[in-house]
């Protein structure tokens, strides 16, 4: 029999990280003191709370265990402080969803890269550091791309500012983009995907473009007609190269 010894054990579906804890065991009275460890301590289908606090990143985090959720909190903070992909997202259902991600310099890289199904970018703010001259000669940073094998991946709810482009959508993934706000970037860029967008919005700066379809996406639904396409995102601008 099971006695009560007065200490929470830990809950691997249930993980707490905590900026700058030390020697923790992922329990919220002890959390991690990394993101990397709480990920890797996590079940498939569990949460990793990434309770407030800044977190600065030098090496790419790989979230690929079925069903988890990256749990952030208002004052979560993550920093790319490397030229590296943050987060390597692959298998099936992971989500992210209610953290800040930045960086402390305008790196040519992804915050994001998704791979495989269903998985779910939700209530997040991602934004780059200032750069000079017009967008155009900005750096290639990107809030997220989705890789060719990427499919059923929901975006809702995401705030993305000052990037070069908040999203490569690159050909045969699939999804949803819905109530996003992006401003002060060159738009979203689709390359052959299939992607429903919807209810997004634009801030100030304007983008250069709200919404780019590259030579060889398709064209009927979801993009056409382009009328309704703007329409239903806030009259966005966009750039049909078709």
């Amino acid at each position: 029999m099971l006695r009560a010894t007065g200490t929470f054990q830990p809950n691997p579906f249930e993980v707490c990280v905590q900026a700058w804890a030390v020697g923790g065991n992922g329990t919220q009275a002890s959390p991690f003191a990394t993101i990397q460890e709480g990920v890797a301590a996590v079940s498939p289908t569990g949460t990793v709370h990434v309770l407030g606090g800044t977190y600065p990143i030098t090496s790419q985090i790989t979230l690929n265990k079925a069903g988890i959720t990256l749990k952030g909190y208002p004052s979560t903070v993550i920093i790319l402080q490397a030229a590296v992909i943050l987060f390597l997202v692959t298998g099936n259902g992971v989500t992210i969803n209610g953290v800040t991600i930045t960086s402390n310099n305008p790196y040519a890289v992804d915050f994001i890269q998704f791979a495989g199904a269903n998985h779910k970018l939700i209530n997040n703010v991602i934004f780059g550091p200032p750069q000079a001259g017009p967008s155009s000669g900005w750096v290639v940073n990107r809030a997220f791309v989705s890789q060719g094998s990427a499919t059923n991946l929901i975006v809702r709810n995401n705030t993305f500012y000052t990037l070069r482009q908040p999203a490569y959508l690159n050909p045969n993934s699939t999804g949803l983009i819905t109530n996003n706000v992006t401003y002060n970037s060159r738009g979203f860029v689709v390359d052959r995907a299939i992607f429903v967008f919807s209810g997004n919005s634009w801030g100030s700066p304007e983008n250069a473009v709200d919404i780019a379809l590259l030579v060889g996406t398709l064209t009927g639904a979801p993009y056409d007609p382009l009328a309704d396409l703007s329409a239903n995102n806030s009259t966005a601008s966009i750039q049909d190269s078709r």
